[in-house]
């Protein structure tokens, strides 16, 4: 069955090709025609088709948070100028885009896609709009994000919506307006218009009916011995006044009912996945999104991660083409590393990180080589170090101030303006613009009054492990890391042998000053002399490198009530020009108060918990043992203390005798 039963069928015609290897051919031509879409298709096949215990990028969905199969089309936008656009929309771990409009200001795409819809997953769908005027990329000029599920529950006699696109670089700004249009398919409908499409590929002469030998050879295509048994059975209960044929509706009716009382179908005819045959629902939704019929609109193209990657041009495809580049969630390693995603918690949805190509291949070189490492030992490190410190001099000066506006414009997508507390005239120096406050209230602490749960202690990608051993398997791929080089002699207890271990590594573009995640009393800073490496994954993913051990770095300990100890390890980076912490020893601190901040350049938090202490929320772990980052802000939660608290037994006073 599966697979292997329907290898070879002997029909033939008098053409000489089989009609089941004709009807293969139909049913593979997508995935022939996008190499994007065949990789994408193998990977289900791989992690889930054949059993595999491997982690898949795809999760089942439950019958409890399944809120259905939405058909959303993007129909037109109103933009402020001519060009040919492109407009992409992002749900959770994936992308699709339409195809490159005509030169105009009124683009028109009528382009529409299926999306699994789940009440507890990913439901706010981010639609971006490229002008496409470039060779290895495209410009971002318009999005929105759309909370799918409040859309189709909203009551309106349109049949489409129109949205406000807004402006990456201007908070509030208007760009364009797109419209949009979605519904919710009826699960019965589906698996019609699936049954149909099905049986379309097998009616040879395209008359809307279907002959027995045509409707056997699809039997056969289905890999069930069973169905091919009962295939003269079913073919007449259809054939009600038997004369041969079928219409591709009655039979399609037939075989949806037959589908819920005793499934045909054992694989998938698209993708070749076997099919868990008792799960319906899993069946239903893998069948409707991997042989998605359409409604006549085109078909937006898929395969895609994040919208940037959609949005690349043809230099981006030569680059994957020639091994020189790869776009993958992962360990950053080799041409992996050209392009860090992130998971954003918040949006639940895969973004790429900003950073500069020309940076990119200078760590590739320096921090995945042996060779690259040798000249750092080799007086590479005093050089960069000086560097660095000179960097952060020149970073308090007023001419600094003039290169704000560019690294505005070059983050764009990825800060929010809105959320800072002074406008950008205010910052005098480029270090009083990158140490910004941000406006009260604009960060919630979780469960503020709850001193047992964890929260996030800055706005960061985040990766966290059970133990010292799965950082290692998942993510710190340096040799020498140990917790007891992370914290040095000083610090290090016995407490924290087999400890959690959260990293919170803070990109250029995210608000620098990093909060307490626990309540609890600071104890000693103790600093560490190092090296100023960079904490990009490049370096932290590379055997050659020990980032954590060797780095700058000041460590506390913060006495919980709770969490029993938590070390905090504030480390230095590249241009990172200097730590400050505003809390001295002795200061007693509550969850989510300011603990400090980094001066110009990425930096990274690690805060290290007693064995068993904390259990950590279930979503980062999960995305960790994918070597995957989550994009969080300070105060989402982190997990729950799991320490008992410890009851004192006073003595009973009741009998005692008191002498004066």
């Amino acid at each position: 069955m599966g697979h292997g039963s329907s290898k070879e069928l002997p029909e033939t015609n008098s053409d000489g090709g089989t009609r089941y290897s004709r009807m293969k051919q139909k049913l593979h031509f997508h995935s022939k025609d996008h190499p994007r879409l065949r990789r994408m298709l193998h990977r289900l096949s791989v992690s889930r088709g054949n059993g595999s215990s491997s982690t898949s990028n795809v999760k089942l969905v439950s019958a409890e948070d399944f809120a259905g199969i939405a058909l959303l089309t993007i129909i037109s936008a109103d933009m402020q100028f001519k060009d040919k656009w492109l407009a992409c929309v992002s749900l959770g771990e994936q992308t699709f885009r339409t195809h490159i409009s005509a030169q105009t200001e009124k683009p028109v795409w009528n382009s529409e896609k299926k999306l699994l819809l789940e009440k507890n997953g990913s439901h706010l769908a981010r639609i971006s709009v490229f002008e496409t005027n470039r060779i290895s990329k495209n410009t971002l000029v318009g999005y929105c994000e759309i909370d799918l599920l409040e859309f189709l529950t909203q009551d309106s006699d349109s049949e489409f919506e129109v949205f406000e696109l807004l402006d990456p670089a201007s908070a509030g700004k208007v760009v364009g307006r797109i419209s949009l249009s979605c519904s919710v398919e009826d699960p019965i409908e589906t698996e019609k218009n699936f049954a149909r499409r099905i049986l379309a590929i097998v009616d040879y002469n395209e008359d809307g009916q279907l002959s027995f030998s045509e409707f056997s050879d699809l039997i056969k295509a289905f890999g069930n011995q069973v169905a091919d048994n009962k295939k003269e059975e079913l073919f007449k209960a259809a054939d009600k006044n038997g004369d041969g044929v079928v219409s591709l509706d009655e039979l399609a009716e037939l075989l949806t009912i037959q589908q819920e009382n005793e499934p045909l179908l054992n694989c998938c005819p698209v993708c070749g996945e076997i099919l868990e045959v008792s799960d319906k629902l899993n069946t239903l939704v893998h069948l409707s999104l991997c042989f998605d019929e359409g409604t006549g609109n085109q078909v937006m193209t898929g395969g895609f991660l994040t919208d940037k990657q959609a949005s690349y041009g043809w230099m981006f495809k030569l680059s994957e083409w020639a091994h020189f580049s790869s776009y993958d969630v992962g360990l950053n390693s080799g041409s992996s590393a050209s392009h860090i995603l992130v998971f954003d918690r918040k949006t639940k949805r895969l973004v790429e990180e900003l950073i500069d190509k020309k940076i990119v291949l200078s760590m590739r070189a320096i921090y995945q080589s042996k060779i690259g490492l040798q000249l750092m030992d080799k007086g590479a490190k005093e050089i960069l170090q000086s560097l660095s410190e000179k960097q952060g001099r020149e970073m308090n000066t007023s001419e600094s101030a003039r290169d704000i506006p560019k690294f505005v414009e070059f983050f764009k997508d990825q800060m929010n303006l809105a959320e800072v507390k002074y406008p950008l005239e205010h910052f005098k120096t480029f270090n009083d613009f990158f140490i910004r406050e941000l406006n009260p209230g604009a960060r919630p602490i979780a469960s503020m009054e709850c001193d047992d749960v964890a929260i996030c202690a800055a706005d960061c990608r985040l990766t966290a492990f059970k133990s010292v051993e799965d950082s290692q398997r998942f993510w710190i791929k340096g040799r020498k890391f140990s917790l007891q080089g992370l914290l040095g002699k000083e610090i290090y207890s016995s407490a924290f042998a087999n400890g959690t271990l959260v990293i919170f590594r803070l990109a250029p573009q995210d608000y620098h000053r990093f909060h307490s995640p626990v309540s609890g009393t600071v104890g000693k800073f103790v600093n560490i002399p190092g090296c100023l490496y960079t904490v990009n994954p490049i370096a932290v993913n590379s055997e050659y490198c020990n980032v954590f051990t060797e780095n700058k770095r000041e460590v506390s300990i913060i006495s919980t009530e709770h969490f029993g100890k938590v070390a905090f390890v504030a480390i230095g980076a590249t241009m990172v020009g200097s730590i400050t912490f505003l809390k001295k020893a002795g200061d007693p601190v509550k969850k989510g108060d300011e603990f400090g901040y980094f001066s110009f350049g990425g930096s990274t938090v690690i805060c290290v918990f007693e064995k068993d202490a904390i259990e950590i929320d279930e979503d980062l772990l999960a995305n960790s043992a994918r070597s995957l980052e989550t994009l969080v802000s300070v105060g989402m939660k982190l997990g729950v203390a799991t320490k008992k608290q410890t009851k004192v037994n006073l003595p009973n006073f009741d009998n005692w005798v008191f002498e004066e």
